[in-house]
């Protein structure tokens, strides 16, 4: 059964509601990668939503936050029906529901006392936007999202989905900073794809204030040297990340990639609705998504 709703759903979607995830353009990303990968590390996963659909003999998910990280294993290691009975008995506990904002509270509160890895995907069904965030005291804060979000029947359709393709891949999760990760065993059939803060936009992932390392120029040029070092070893790389955003201008990344004729930007249709990429072109505020690799497609 779950092989067939593997199946039918094509490309598979994360039950996190990460923010910077890529499900919309993942029908764009994922054809800029080789066909043949022996080795693929998601070096930012977030919610996995572009690690979990590339095919590759191994796939490296590695994320330096640790709830997010030990939510991720449990999914792996726990039997899929006993993950969705433990979810199922926390809903019945609390009397969770899209209206009782008390029961969430209480959960929220025992989440934080006890971290139990599956408890948090149960705050996030609950919570505002289906988001994940933490406080600088590393206590899950989002608040209550009334009238919108529970764990419905398509958001547990989502996570039987996901946690079935988590299993049956080969898989290592890890834990590290990128400066941190080991690239030591990778060679030129492998790729590296970074799916980073944005250095020219905000957001509580990438402000440094929630107990986590933030994101700033230090950061970016640490990143862009890490990369060069993989290029000098043939490793192959994809980052995505944005050039231009509300007027701003992404002039560290510009001047990295101008500077080395091997690197090449493939630009991204950021509205993916209704307008064109030479349409936000012309809009001065337009945001410019992009992936930057070091092999041409």
């Amino acid at each position: 059964m779950m092989q067939e709703m593997l199946k039918d759903q094509i490309p598979i979607k994360s039950p996190l509601n990460y923010i910077g995830g890529k499900t919309k353009v993942l029908p764009q990303i994922l054809p800029l990668f080789p066909k043949k990968l022996n080795n693929f590390v998601d070096l930012f996963a977030g919610g996995c939503n572009v690690g979990i659909n590339v095919k590759a003999d191994t796939l490296y998910i590695n994320d330096n936050l640790t709830f997010l990280v030990d939510m991720l294993t449990a999914f792996r290691e726990n039997d899929l029906s006993d993950t969705i009975k433990h979810i199922e008995k926390r809903i019945k506990k609390f009397e969770l529901s899209s209206s009782n904002e008390e029961g969430f509270k209480a959960m929220r509160t025992f989440y934080n006392e006890k971290k139990h890895p599956l408890d948090l995907f149960v705050l996030i069904a609950y919570s505002f936007n289906h988001q994940i965030r933490f406080n600088n005291s590393h206590e899950y804060n989002n608040p209550f999202g009334r009238a919108r979000s529970s764990f419905n029947a398509t958001m547990k359709k989502n996570l039987e989905i996901f946690i079935t393709a988590l299993q049956e891949k080969d898989v290592v999760i890890s834990n590290s900073c990128f400066t941190d990760f080991d690239y030591s065993f990778l060679g030129k059939d492998d790729l590296v794809y970074c799916d980073p803060p944005y250095l020219i936009t905000t957001g509580s992932y990438n402000d440094g204030k929630r107990g986590f390392k933030g994101w700033a120029k230090e950061e970016e040029l640490q990143l862009l040297a890490l990369l060069d070092k993989l290029h000098k070893r043939k490793i192959k790389f994809a980052l995505s990340n944005v050039v231009e955003h509300k007027g701003n201008s992404n002039e560290i990344l510009k001047s990295w990639v101008n500077a080395n004729p091997a690197y090449n930007i493939n630009n991204l249709n950021f509205n993916y609705s209704n307008s064109s990429y030479q349409t936000l072109v012309r809009d001065k505020n337009a945001t410019k998504e992009v992936v930057i690799t070091n092999y041409k497609v």
